[in-house]
């Protein structure tokens, strides 16, 4: 685990960024958003999250252009979790050397197991007058 708590979703589709922006959050997680790599670059340059989950397809910059580039600035400075919808997730993941995929549809609790390995979630708060 990074100690950083914030999870970065890379994902054009503003919908699907949204609900896991949602699930993130009710899980405890601090989440910040990006609609293509270079946004994300630069949410990375202003603070580097504790995890990044890339869609791979995505305007203007894709995940395979960002995740070069996040590799020659920051090296390894992030666990990057692979989210796509094409036939071998795997293999896109192998192919940027990322630490983890899902395959989209994916399920939720997949998104909070697969990011609960690298990022702590805020712990709980007591509800009030306990």
């Amino acid at each position: 685990m990074t100690g950083r708590r914030d999870v970065l979703v890379v994902e054009d589709d503003a919908d699907l960024s949204a609900l896991m922006e949602m699930v993130l959050l009710d899980a405890g997680f601090t989440v910040r958003r990006a609609a293509d790599g270079l946004e994300a670059l630069e949410q990375v340059e202003a603070a580097m999250p504790g995890v990044i989950l890339l869609d791979m397809r995505m305007p203007r910059m894709n995940g395979w252009e960002f995740a070069r580039e996040f590799r020659r600035r920051w090296d390894r400075g992030a666990p990057i979790l692979v989210i796509t919808a094409a036939e071998n997730a795997k293999a896109r993941a192998t192919e940027i050397g990322a630490e983890g995929w899902l395959e989209k549809p994916f399920d939720l609790d997949d998104v909070i197991a697969a990011v609960s390995r690298y990022v702590p979630p805020a712990p709980a708060r007591p509800a009030p007058g306990i």
